[in-house]
This record gives C-alpha cells, structure tokens and sequence, in this order.
C-alpha cells in the first residue's frame, strides 16, 4: 500500500508531466512556426516569445486577487487549464500578427499562473521538499520530451497541429488538477494589498546583500539565456534538420539526470558553487553554438552537446534558485518569494530577454544566404555566450554562499 506521500509525490508527478507536455508541444516549434508558415519577421518572432514573458507580469494580479482570496488552488488549476485548451486550439485561427501576437498573451497569461501555483501547492504539501520536489519536478522533462517527440511524430513542427495538441492536453491537465490536495485559499476574506499581490513583501529579503545579488544575476542571465529558445529552432530549420523538436527533447533527458543528481550538488557544493556551474553551462552552451556554424564533422556534435548542457543549465540555475528562494523565506512571505522570483525568470528578464533576440535576429539577418543559412548565426550566437560570461563574473565577485538550513 502506497503511504499518502507517495500517493501525492505520484500526482504531483503526474501533473507536471502534463503541464510540461503542453509547454513542450508548442513553445520549442513557434519560431519555426511563425518564420517558415506565417512569415513573421525576425522582430515579431521575439516579440511573440515575449508573450509568454507578459503572461508572467500578469499572472501576480491573477493569483494574488482571486486565487489566493476566493479559490483552492486545485480548482483554479483546472479553470486555467480547460480554458486555455480551448483558446490554444483557437489559436491556428489567427494569421496576421496582430491578431495572433494578442491572442498568444492571452493564452499565456492562462498557462504562467499554473507554473506558480503548481509550485507553491507541491512546495506546501511534500513533506520533505528539499529532496521531494526535484524528484517529482523530472516528470516535468519527460513531459516535455513527449510533448516534442509527439510533435514530431505528427510532423507538426511547421504546422497548427502544434496547438490541437497542446490545447487538448491543457484540457486534460485541467481536468487531472481536480485530483490533486485540497488547497484552499490562504486570504479569504483578508484585504489584499498591492504589495502582495505582486509578491512585494518578498522585497525585504533583498536587504540580504547576497539576495539582492542572486537577485539580479537571474534577472541578467535571463537576457541571454532566452535567446536560445527564440532561436533554436529557426537555427535548425536553416540547417535543415529533421523532427527538430523530437531531437531538441533530447535536452530534457539530460533535465532528468540532472534534477535526480541536483539534491547531492547542493549537499555536497552549496548554493554558490550549484548556481556558478548552471551559469557556466549557458556560457559553454552558446560557445558550443557559435563553434557549429563553421562547416565540418564537429558541427553536429557541438550542436548535440549544447542540446545536452540544458540539464545543467536549466536545473543547476531555475530549480536551484527556487529551492535558494524557499530556503532564504519564512513561511509568511513563502508564497510572495516564490511569485518574486517567477516574476523575474518568466516576467521582467523573459521579456527584456526575448526582444533583444528577436532584434539581434533581424539585425543579423543576410541579404544573401550562405551555404543554405539566411543569418548570420555564428555572430549571434556570441552575444549571449558572452553576456553569460559577463554574468557569471559578477555572480562569483559579488554572491556570499548561504548555509543552507537543516530540514
């Protein structure tokens, strides 16, 4: 017989599988998508990544004004799910970009508040979140490693198939929330403030010197770090790669090794040396980037080894400073913490993040294509290699590792 833990570690499994089905069904394919179907240009494609960036400034106002003072999270879970399955499946409706780039934020802005809010209700219920909550966050990658193999399998990279799958299994996880803990909301009834809805009482914790720092170099790293999911699959359509998103997914068997090993980094390095290897990696990945655009049999193999470095370089860094976040708050502004630091990642530095790629892509585009590629990639892929380089200096200069507290 299961003991209640392991019955709840399996759910919570479950709904990340799911939840990252959806994201990895659409998010990696949509430059493809919106270059080679719809046309857009350069500017407008990272503008379009950035929609997802405005979903997380706006999903604070969502949860703190009706999740948090009128419904459990559970039911708000499956709300935010059903309705943007349908709207996700709207979505191949919309072919200029001003009406596709409005109708993507909206959806967005349904899909950021589950991230959140699935944190929060598994970080509330696990019993050992430390060790627990890296082990159920895996079922998040293989739930992005099927959401692109599907994909590819449907060969719907370059298609609207990409939405009709993602939006049915958004209404699926809609549905699925229902069977996780009950979660009431913690403010019924209370007057909610400004400040907290956006997560503003967590502002506190940046008079820690080595908070504010960790603040700021997740908020710089996410500049060039969102230029690879603007660009990644525009890359590989020029190089005319095949079942691009299958082979992308690959990053996220590396995210399973990798969030399995993460509890014993921490152990055995801390904070500070977790966090400076996840920060290295996106460096070393964007070298390896540039390096692939010089023809020769090498090419493959470094454009394989920066897919593989996003175990490091996604779990070392964002689930490492989830965990950083949780352990640094009380109980009191855990929430607020936790809403801080999505707004940062998924919010202010996605946004900032995604239009500069799209405007070093249009900047970088080539009046003649060269040996098949139609931008300049080897320059752009530089620029964040670099900017990494410049973070992480900072980082190391000026970030105290903190012992972490005992569980």
């Amino acid at each position: 017989m299961h003991s209640p833990q392991s019955s709840l570690k399996l759910k919570l499994a479950g709904f990340m599988f799911l939840q990252y089905f959806i994201w990895g069904a659409w998010y990696v394919s949509l430059g493809t998508y919106l270059a080679n179907t719809l046309k857009f240009e350069g500017a407008q494609i990272g503008l379009a990544y950035g929609a997802f960036a405005i979903g997380a400034m706006i999903s604070p106002f969502l949860v703190g004004l009706i999740a948090d003072r009128f419904f459990a999270s559970e039911r708000i879970l499956a709300v935010l799910g059903i309705s943007g399955g349908i709207l996700l499946c709207l979505l191949p409706q919309f072919v200029t970009f001003s009406s596709f780039y409005p109708a993507l934020i909206t959806y967005c802005a349904l899909y950021v508040p589950t991230l959140a809010l699935g944190n929060s209700l598994s970080l509330h219920h696990l019993a050992d979140p430390k060790t627990d909550f890296p082990r159920v966050k895996t079922l998040s990658a293989v739930g992005w490693i099927a959401g692109g193999v599907t994909l590819s399998l449907l060969k719907g990279e370059q298609s609207a198939v990409q939405f009709y799958l993602a939006g049915a299994v958004s209404i699926l996880f809609g549905f699925f929330s229902l069977s996780l803990p009950h979660t009431p909301p913690k403010k019924t009834g209370a007057h909610v403030s400004l400040s907290e809805i956006l997560g503003l009482d967590a502002l506190a914790m940046l008079k820690k010197p080595s908070f504010a720092i960790f603040i700021v170099c997740m908020f710089l790293i996410c500049i060039p770090l969102y230029f690879y999911f603007v660009m990644m699959g525009i890359y590989l359509t020029e190089l005319k790669w095949e079942a691009l998103a299958a082979k992308m997914a690959l990053a996220q068997v590396s995210d399973v090794i990798f969030l399995f090993l993460l509890p014993v980094f921490l152990k055995k390095l801390g904070y500070k040396k977790t966090l400076f290897i996840g920060i290295l990696a996106w460096a070393a990945r964007y070298f390896a980037l540039a390096g692939s655009t010089n023809t020769g049999s090498t090419a493959t193999l470094l454009i394989f080894t920066a897919i593989l470095l996003h175990g490091v370089c996604y779990d070392f860094l964002f689930i490492a400073g989830q965990l950083y976040v949780d352990d640094e708050s009380n109980e009191r502004i855990r929430g607020a913490a936790q809403g801080f630091i999505a707004f940062i990642l998924w919010g202010v530095g996605a946004f900032v993040g995604t239009l500069l790629a799209g405007k070093a892509l249009a900047a970088h585009a080539l009046a003649t294509p060269v040996n098949g590629l139609s931008h300049d990639w080897e320059a752009i892929w530089k620029l964040p290699a670099w900017g990494a380089v410049a973070v992480l200096a900072v980082f190391v200069l000026f970030f105290k590792n903190p012992t972490p507290k005992q569980s």
